[in-house]
């Protein structure tokens, strides 16, 4: 077995002080170090032999930062850089992550967030090489315990799991509503090293700011009505762990300046409280939105959101993973049956073809939901269409509004004759259709803008 090179590192910094004392610090954290006193010798270092980070100040008198990262990054974009600045220098550390750098600091550094941030880059690198190596965690099938699916977009997505659980990357999940972007942040932490440790999911949607601080943070007592006792809130106790912040999309600007300190600073503070705590763990987030458009919008903070996004993982829709709905079918079938005490003996195959074919908008949640009302409406020995909600039925109906008579040209007009279908049925009303397929409010109002049905 080819033998395991050392970590190294190549610092960049043309203050030679400054220089020698981030040697010394990582040299001291086990780690090789190289150093380089201008962009220029950083580049022309990356060139003549390999890194696995890069540690880098934004200012340096002949060739700043920001051009040797374009430089670097253009020449090996896997290798993962670090960017050094001035607190009033923030808006140049963005632009830097902006065109690919890892993260950044600020100065004058915190020794303890310089190694977590460094060791965290260099679990990023670990997941590129992981890509490419044949002796890597791919062999060892994962732990995928909800999971179901074999087709295509599903392997590809279990695969990128399988690199990415063993690292401590911050992971942001995208998808739309119903997906289950749940399921993919638990397999990430139970295939992670901290799989022992809590795994404490939190609603971002569900609570307004001022309860969302206190369910996060946790509050002292007086801190506000009703705050009778001390609460350590949900970053304390996943301490050790994971936490997954679902719906990230929903907070607000305040609550995202508060995340984006947790991320950088590693510590928490109680609502009404001084006193700041330290806390061990990975964050995980989620979003059926695409953030990238509400940070163009100004509706979601751009730093946050590279701080969030050191590692994406998009959950497919049900349309896009046809060949997983027979498995997850059956599945329901099987739970729902058990559930309610019903003896079911399958599927027939109209159903089966119908349940294929539709475009669920709702994604596996509406699937799910719509199995489950089946095994309670059944009459006979098997699933069929009949027991199906409404508008799964209007799919296979030979009437001037179905699909039957005018068969869809794709799937996204499918997805619109059904979302027009059901508004219909009830009269315009978006909290009652958005109930219907089962998808929410929000979600519902950016399919109908899509489809222009405003």
């Amino acid at each position: 077995m080819k033998k395991k090179q050392p970590v190294s590192i190549l610092v960049v910094d043309d203050d030679k002080t400054h220089r020698i004392m981030l040697k010394t610090m990582l040299k001291q954290w086990g780690w090789h170090v190289e150093e380089a006193d201008d962009g220029t010798t950083a580049i022309e270092a990356v060139h003549s032999k390999p890194f696995d980070a890069i540690l880098m100040d934004v200012r340096m008198t002949k060739l700043d930062g920001i051009e040797a990262l374009r430089r670097i990054h253009a020449y090996n974009p896997a290798i993962p850089v670090v960017i050094m600045t001035a607190y009033s220098s923030v808006d140049a550390a963005v632009e830097a992550i902006k065109i690919g750098a890892h993260d950044y600091l600020t100065k004058p550094l915190d020794f303890e967030r310089l190694k977590l941030t460094m060791a965290r880059a260099l679990d990023h690198r670990q997941v590129e090489e992981n890509k490419d190596s044949a002796d890597n965690n791919r062999a060892a099938p994962i732990d995928a315990g909800g999971i179901i699916g074999e087709s295509k977009p599903m392997r590809e997505l279990m695969e990128m799991i399988s690199y990415v659980a063993p690292t401590e990357a911050t992971v942001l999940i995208s998808g739309e509503s119903g997906t289950g972007k749940e399921l993919i942040a638990a397999a990430l932490h139970r295939n992670s090293a901290r799989k022992n440790g809590p795994f404490i999911k939190v609603n971002c949607a569900a609570l307004v700011e001022n309860l969302l601080e206190s369910e996060l943070f946790g509050h002292e007592k007086g801190a506000f009505t009703g705050a009778d006792r001390r609460r350590e809130g949900r970053f304390v106790q996943a301490d050790g762990g994971t936490i997954f912040l679902d719906e990230i999309s929903e907070t607000s600007p305040g609550m995202q300046a508060k995340l984006l300190r947790v991320l950088q600073e590693h510590e928490v503070q109680r609502v009404g409280g001084q006193e700041t705590l330290g806390v061990d763990v990975r964050v995980l987030a989620a979003s059926n939105r695409k953030l990238e458009e509400e940070v163009a919008q100004g509706t979601f903070r751009e730093d946050l959101y590279y701080r969030l996004n050191v590692v994406s993982l998009l959950v497919p829709p049900l349309k896009d993973r046809r060949d997983d709905i027979p498995a997850l079918a059956e599945y329901f079938v099987e739970k729902f049956a058990k559930k309610n005490n019903r003896q079911v003996s399958g599927i027939t195959p109209q159903c089966m073809a119908l349940l294929i074919n539709y475009p669920w908008p709702g994604n596996v949640r509406e699937l799910e939901n719509a199995v489950e009302r089946g095994i309670i409406l059944m009459r006979g020995d098997y699933l069929d269409e009949e027991s199906l909600p409404i508008p799964v039925r209007r799919f296979a109906m030979n009437d001037e509004t179905s699909f039957a008579s005018t068969p869809p040209g794709s799937l996204e007009e499918a997805e619109q004759i059904v979302i027009k279908n059901i508004l219909g049925e009830t009269g315009g009303n978006k909290s009652e259709a958005s109930r219907r397929l089962n998808i929410t409010r929000k979600t519902l109002l950016s399919k109908m803008n899509k489809y222009g049905l405003t």
